[in-house]
């Protein structure tokens, strides 16, 4: 963690000891009291947290603001439904990166079955976002939603000024090859087996170019990591 972050920060504050954060704290920075770390309120603010106290119940700490809410990037990520370890590390990457939302979506030739791990029904995918977004020593955490279908996103996901579907098909684009990207921007990329021909059709319909990674087929994690890398750099400075 390069920042540990909260629901929201008074004055004063306290984390029990049986929390994440105060085991990192305590086993992994090793602090004492009238030591520092960076603290932030989840999509909010960033500063200082002061320890006052550590006893056996409670770490208590002061918050001092330094810097305000970092914008998150312009850009949502669609990315087909695959098996919840990789997933994670999805959420978790593209925390860091900075995104502003990522849609899970089942595919015609992903695993229905996927959607109804506990990643999702329990609401575990929010620590993985959070953990992303501390890594990044930023404050911001992508909005996420869970949709059954590409039908179904992109019905409801339509004012974007940059449209793209990554996909190894021969003669597509490289992000190099644009000119410009104009936001905000949406980027899918497939899940294990892809897309479909009948996805890619309604990709076409509605108005999202084809860019390629390169010939060679990539997880789908890999995948996200590099467009995502790619897409930020022509975007704004990282």
């Amino acid at each position: 963690m390069n920042i540990i972050l909260f629901e929201k920060l008074q004055e004063f504050n306290e984390i029990i000891r049986d929390d994440y954060r105060s085991k990192h704290i305590v086993n992994v920075l090793r602090l004492k009291e009238g030591e520092t770390f960076k603290a932030g309120v989840i999509n909010g603010a960033k500063g200082v947290a002061t320890i006052e106290k550590i006893d056996s119940t409670f770490i208590t700490f002061s918050f001092v603001k330094e810097e305000s809410f970092a914008a998150p990037f312009p850009l949502t990520l669609l990315v087909g439904q695959i098996r919840p370890i990789c997933m994670k590390r999805i959420l978790r990457e593209s925390a860091s990166f900075g995104i502003s939302k990522l849609i899970a979506v089942g595919t015609d030739l992903g695993e229905r079955s996927y959607r109804d791990a506990k990643l999702y029904t329990e609401g575990e995918y929010k620590s993985y976002l959070l953990d992303g977004a501390m890594q990044s020593g930023e404050t911001t955490v992508p909005q996420f939603e869970l949709c059954e279908s590409v039908d179904q996103v992109l019905k409801k996901e339509k004012d974007y000024k940059t449209k793209l579907v990554f996909d190894n098909l021969k003669g597509a684009k490289r992000v190099a090859d644009l000119k410009a990207i104009e936001d905000p921007v949406i980027v899918a990329i497939g899940s294990e087996r892809g897309f479909s021909d009948r996805e890619r059709l309604l990709f076409a319909q509605n108005g999202y170019q084809v860019l390629s990674l390169g010939s060679r087929i990539l997880r789908t994690e890999t995948a996200c990591c590099s467009a995502l890398a790619l897409l930020l750099s022509k975007m704004a400075p990282m």
